[in-house]
């Protein structure tokens, strides 16, 4: 009988590299003759670049090269758009990307105008000091809504306004809905910047090999495969002649997915103009300064409902500051857009968005990727709306749920995925009832909260649904060998950054296969091992790899059983693979073990029937026509101290529907990651930029990440399990599940803790000072009273 390990809390295969020290990440990476680069930025968001004097940098010691834009001849161009629009019918896009190196205009702080090479990255930045650019400051926009006044300084002079794209979508008619509707619940809302900040900043190592004619590249990426493909294009190389390599990867979380940053671009010229490798490690203050970011949205929304809580229809208009370029396209704002919506009926529903241009660091996908706005805009409307009906704010959600036979439901509005956005499949009221008796929400607040506050405790209690489009195509593919040692080797060409896909894929091959998990090697991210495939994003990787894996390892499962049944002389279906083995059902003796089967499936000389392809090998691709989707509900307590404004999350509980589950342990520890994330973006995490758009706390000193003593404990988990329609396995993505609602969550809690103070959460991030002012706010409006 095959071993079951898909839905098995199987320990992840990585983790002995990693904790060992043994893992190579691309700072690991040592050459013989290796250079150091740095880079020269630029100090203001917004400048003329009258000119650069090389000269000092170029004769001090251990300096072997400077280069400029002007150096890079008719290599420099700007980078390729990676993401172009939707097919949506009204929609305005105007395009504008990311250049190598800065010529005649700077626009943003730490953008690139220069780079230095030389024998050490302390020579080469000591060198990189050294160089003077004559920048001749301009006036700088900060502010989305200021970047579209008339008078505004244009980022880009060859547009007549800053409006990166004007895109409307709608759903029936939300005016007739409006016209019916006994409440109407309208707010502004906004959401900003915040910084991914993983442990590993960005990194490039990239050889020329002149004898072999080839390009050797690591990258620290979530896409290996288009960075390949990129640079053969840019470089005038075929694709077979580079090599991308993205080796463990210190956590991505969506900026790592951009291409090409110009280092990305610059880094390879330089290898191959230079006959020698180099290396380029980004500093933490380059990451605040040069690594994309995300958030920057601000809504005007409003909600129609009947007297008793049914949602009629909703409207939503909103600015997303896209930053200098929108080399990503439309993808954040359109999620915002789709999100929006969530797990209910929504019948009528308009949405409007700009993207605007601003003298910041361009915006790209960062965990969540605009769904998080979307479901903040939602649930606070629905919260308010639920108190001025008197309602608890469970059941004015309950009251809305798409019931489980509205599946596929479809919304008529197009998603990112360039079709109509259809949920797959989804049962919401199962995980709302789950969470309120994990949470314990009804004793909390009929008999907890009660008592609490009369010995004058501020707690609040916050619970809030979202859905999540994942496992978007366009495709991915793998391939499962098996080695004549009768281990097995799995290769994609899919990234990896901590997600543990080393063991998830491993243990869908193990169970198609009769293996064990540990004897299942999986390699990722090397273009050399797998040719095709597009990247780490949209949590998608179990969905499209996953399925790629199952399918590829069900034809190797059907030409085992076909060899094992010529040697055993019985017919397939008489036969069973276990332990590293086919067997005749019935009689364990009667065996083959896989890998001597694997031998015979490759004989060196004699005949094979034609059409007998050789080896037990097969490669398969999964695209599905459109993204599952993934839902759930996030619930938390917390206490908030009413002389510092310092809050603590007593109790932080997720039911989550991520289809069928693979690695229950892997899931709940991309739940509990996610949870922490979102929490730091809710309440201690925002970047602050002055008027100049110059980053006010790019240092960790400065910009505040939630530590294990700020993250609850425990973190409660329970599941719903609807599997998606749409792939063999079932599966829906899970890797961004944690922190997409949870400043929902955290607003509905500090309100119910203030609760007959008026206070109203319409920001975000929070912080303790501006707890405080809200406080004082909602105070100084009921003495005006």
């Amino acid at each position: 009988m095959t071993r079951r390990f898909v839905g098995e809390r199987v320990l992840r295969n990585e983790d002995v590299e990693l904790l060992t020290g043994r893992a190579l990440f691309t700072d690991d990476v040592e050459l013989p003759g290796m250079l150091h680069v740095a880079f020269v930025r630029s100090d203001f968001a917004h400048a003329r670049l009258k000119g650069i004097d090389t000269s000092p940098a170029r004769t001090m010691p251990g300096v072997v090269a400077v280069f400029t834009a002007a150096d890079l001849g008719d290599y420099w161009k700007p980078g390729p758009l990676l993401v172009s629009p939707p097919p949506i019918q009204r929609l305005v896009f105007r395009a504008r990307t990311q250049v190598p190196l800065a010529k005649e205009k700077v626009r943003h702080v730490g953008e690139p105008i220069a780079v230095v090479v030389a024998e050490s990255r302390y020579l080469a930045e000591d060198a990189a000091c050294a160089l003077f650019a004559d920048l001749e400051p301009l006036a700088a926009v900060a502010d989305a809504e200021r970047a579209l006044a008339s008078d505004s300084p244009r980022i880009h002079e060859d547009l007549d306004s800053n409006l990166n794209a004007h895109v409307v979508q709608t759903k029936g008619d939300y005016a007739a809905a409006k016209a019916r509707a006994d409440l109407v619940i309208a707010r502004r809302f906004s959401y900003d910047r915040g910084t991914a900040a993983a442990m590993e900043n960005r990194g490039i190592v990239a050889w020329w090999d002149e004898k072999t004619r080839s390009l050797m590249v690591w990258d620290a990426t979530q896409a290996p495969i288009p960075i390949r493909n990129g640079l053969a294009a840019m470089l005038g190389l075929s694709q077979s002649q580079v090599q991308v390599v993205a080796p463990f990867v210190g956590g991505g979380f969506g900026p790592k997915i951009m291409m090409f940053y110009p280092e990305e671009v610059v880094l390879p010229w330089i290898a191959m103009r230079l006959g020698r490798p180099v290396k380029w490690i980004e500093d933490r203050r380059e990451n605040f300064l040069a690594t994309t970011q995300e958030r920057g949205q601000i809504h005007d929304a409003e909600l129609a409902l009947t007297r008793e809580g049914k949602i009629l229809g909703v409207r939503d208009s909103f600015l997303h500051d896209t930053g200098a370029y929108s080399p990503y396209g439309l993808t954040v704002p359109i999620n915002s857009q789709c999100t929006l919506v969530g797990p209910y009926d929504v019948p009528n529903y308009e949405s409007e968005f700009r993207t605007v241009f601003t003298n910041k660091i361009y915006v790209t996908p960062y965990r969540g990727a605009g769904r998080q706005h979307g479901v903040f805009v939602m649930e606070r409307l629905l919260d308010f709306a639920a108190r001025e009906l008197r309602l608890d704010p469970i059941e004015i959600r309950r009251r809305n749920y798409l019931p489980p036979g509205a599946f596929p439901h479809g919304h008529e509005i197009i998603y990112q995925d360039f079709t109509k956005l259809v949920y797959d499949s989804g049962n919401y009221l199962p995980a709302m009832e789950k969470m309120e008796k994990l949470l314990g929400y009804r004793e909390f607040k009929e008999v907890e909260q009660p008592r609490l506050r009369a010995e004058g405790r501020q707690v609040g209690i916050g619970v809030v649904s979202y859905v999540e489009g994942t496992g978007i195509g366009p495709y991915e593919g793998a391939r499962v060998r098996v080695e004549p040692s009768g281990k097995v080797e799995v290769a994609t060409g899919f990234g990896t950054q901590g997600q543990g896909h080393y063991t998830s894929f491993a243990q869908i091959v193990a169970e198609e296969l009769g293996v064990e998990v540990p004897d299942v090697r999986v390699v990722t991210g090397d273009t050399r091992e797998f040719h095709w495939g597009t990247g780490t994003f949209a949590s998608r990787g179990i969905v499209v790899v996953g399925n790629a894996c199952h399918a590829a390892a069900r034809r190797v499962r059907e030409k085992i059983l076909a060899h094992g049944a010529r040697f055993l002389g019985v017919k397939p279906e008489e036969l069973v693979l276990s332990a590293g083995a086919v067997a005749v059902a019935g009689d364990p003796s009667r065996r083959v073990a896989l890998g001597e089967l694997a031998l015979m499936a490759n004989p060196l000389r004699g005949a094979v029937a034609p059409g007998t392809e050789p080896g037990l090998e097969a490669t398969s691709y999964y695209g599905p026509d459109r993204g599952t989707t993934a839902s759930g509900v996030h619930g938390i307590v917390l206490e908030l101290d009413p002389v510092t404004f310092r809050v603590e999350v007593a109790k932080y509980a997720v039911v989550h529907d991520c289809g069928r589950i693979v690695n229950p342990m892997i899931v709940e520890g991309q739940i509990v990651g996610g949870v922490a994330q979102g929490l730091g973006n809710c309440y201690y995490e925002e970047l602050r930029f002055d008027e100049n758009a110059q980053l006010q706390n790019a240092s960790f000193m400065d910009y505040l990440l939630p530590t294990a003593g700020d993250v609850p404990r425990e973190i409660l988990l329970d599941h719903v399990e609807t599997p998606s329609p749409l792939g063999a396995l079932g599966v829906k993505g899970v890797g961004e599940a944690g922190c997409i609602p949870t400043a929902a969550a955290f607003a509905q809690a500090i309100e119910d803790a203030l609760a007959g103070t008026g206070v109203e959460v319409l920001s975000i991030p929070l912080s303790p000072d501006r707890l405080f002012h809200l406080v004082e706010d909602a105070r100084s409006r009921r003495n005006a009273k």
